[in-house]
């Protein structure tokens, strides 16, 4: 069977461009006892991408939902079984059963499961509660907080009392996380003439909990303001990914030393574990009502790349996701 799929041509230099990518039709294999034969639906575009385009001539891989075509094994998966794994970006695809997880389509759309329900989900989830740990009337400041992980975080840390700032790149956002997702004040960082003096505006007193997704200037600035035994979750750092030449920026050390501040890197892996903890607070707070999400879907497989590269431009409100038909 023929399939089309995207190659990494050549490793980007600063920002990913089309020409860094591919189009190659190949042939599959038979499938294989433990194997089945997948048709990807929807396929999911993350920063954390950037990180894998070193090594050239194989195809882009991410977390994709796909519906299973063949199967040898019945009594795992059979066709038409809705499924989630990382897969290469391609038409069709061969894997091994047992690094595919079956999911129901009944109670949420099925996209769901690459956002709210799948890494980003987790990620707010397990930043906000285990890392920043808001307690009530707390301030709360989230960078790329209209993105997949920070509309959930900034939710989260709502239901915990929190009180919760949001930093965005452009006006529509900043109105869209007050009005739709409960933040309770936003800044259009590119809008302002000096961050340093909008945030002191917003947070007169000063930060308690910072759950960074970009690093960066807006980061060097947030840290200026945290408050003593702050805590920091370092959850992506977008305003670097592309940089070929990192300026030093300030140094945030002596803020963490005399605030007594927390600060922890860490990856949802890190979690995998309490996964099933983290989906099932999840799936109860959108039962409830109290978490909302959305979603940029783009509609093509052969429009997976722009998809990935309108990321660095903020073009996604949420999570951003390709429909592949």
């Amino acid at each position: 069977m023929k399939t089309n799929q995207i190659i990494l041509a050549s490793k980007p230099t600063g920002m990913p461009t089309i020409n860094n990518f591919r189009f190659e039709e190949v042939t599959l294999p038979p499938i294989q006892k433990g194997e089945v034969l997948l048709k990807p639906l929807y396929f999911s575009v993350d920063p954390y991408l950037r990180h894998t385009m070193d090594k050239t001539g194989i195809p882009m891989t991410s977390i994709a939902i796909a519906m299973v075509e063949e199967s040898h094994d019945a009594n795992k998966f059979k066709k038409g079984d809705t499924v989630i794994g990382m897969l290469p970006w391609a038409t069709h695809a061969v894997k091994e059963e047992d690094k595919l997880r079956k999911i129901e389509t009944t109670d949420v759309p099925v996209s769901y499961y690459l956002g709210v329900l799948g890494m980003p989900g987790l990620t707010a989830y397990f930043g906000m509660t285990d890392i920043c740990r808001p307690k009530p009337k707390e301030t709360v400041v989230i960078s790329g907080a209209a993105g997949a992980v920070g509309i959930v975080a900034g939710q989260i840390a709502r239901i915990m009392g929190a009180r919760v700032i949001g930093i965005t790149g452009s006006d529509e956002k900043a109105d869209l996380i007050t009005h739709r997702f409960g933040y309770d004040e936003a800044i259009n960082y590119k809008n302002v003439s000096n961050l340093d003096e909008a945030i002191s505006k917003v947070c007169p007193n000063g930060i308690d909990c910072y759950f960074d997704n970009v690093g960066g200037d807006v980061s060097d600035t947030v840290i200026k303001h945290i408050n003593f035994d702050a805590r920091i979750a370092i959850c992506g750092q977008i305003a670097l990914y592309n940089e070929i030449n990192l300026s030093t920026g300030i140094r945030i050390l002596p803020q963490i030393l005399t605030k007594s501040a927390t600060v922890q890197g860490f990856m949802v892996n890190n979690y995998n574990q309490r996964f099933p903890e983290g989906l099932m607070q999840l799936s109860k707070w959108i039962r409830e009502g109290r978490l909302k999400y959305t979603e940029t879907v783009i509609d093509g497989f052969k429009h997976l790349p722009e998809a990935f590269i309108a990321l660095f431009e903020g073009k996604n409100t949420g999570k951003m996701i390709v429909k592949t038909n």
